[in-house]
């Protein structure tokens, strides 16, 4: 079941979300971006829960939407996009200097997604901030390095993405997910 699941991780701003659009536009099921559903929730009800107020706060809840995204997606049938995954948790509590709850380690190790993840790389070029992405670029970049790691850290390969059009970086995944059902 979990070689069905496939993440599509990195920094932000670096086109992960446009692409899973496109990817589902072509009849792939796939999962929102928990960071982004949580600043948008927590914004609409004045909440603590965000990177620039309670950042383990933050986390936790990040942490409860990729479960319940998890747990959705095993009553889906076929192959399911992951926009992020538990891992990227790690990773921006390692950036953070916060420390990984073991639960939160438990949670990375026991709910798996393929074997090989796809790692959109920071890109300046078409990075930019809005009102729920306020990281700088240098931080952006920071966070795909410590996200990169925290996949690593947990048996993941992972698969860069090519600095391309969104029609590229779609036929790119489609390949790559047709060579992984053909090895």
């Amino acid at each position: 079941m979990r070689e069905r699941f496939v993440v599509v991780t990195g920094g932000p701003g670096a086109g992960k979300t446009t692409l899973i659009d496109r990817l589902a536009a072509a009849g792939f099921a796939r999962s929102a971006e928990a960071g982004r559903g949580v600043i948008t929730d927590q914004l609409a009800i004045g909440g603590r829960a965000l990177p620039w107020a309670d950042r383990a706060l933050f986390a936790e809840l990040m942490l409860s939407w990729e479960l319940r995204s998890y747990h959705q997606a095993r009553d889906l049938t076929g192959t399911v996009i992951f926009d992020r995954g538990l891992p990227d948790i790690i990773g921006y509590l390692r950036l953070n200097d916060l420390p990984v709850p073991e639960h939160v380690h438990t949670a990375a190790q026991r709910f798996r997604y393929r074997s090989r993840v796809l790692l959109a790389p920071f890109w300046p070029e078409i990075y930019h901030q809005d009102s729920e992405r306020k990281q700088s670029p240098a931080e952006a970049e920071r966070t795909c390095q410590h996200v990169a790691a925290a996949y690593v850290d947990y048996g993941y390969e992972l698969v860069r993405l090519p600095h391309s059009s969104v029609e590229e970086r779609v036929r790119f995944v489609l390949d790559e997910l047709a060579g992984q059902r053909n090895r």
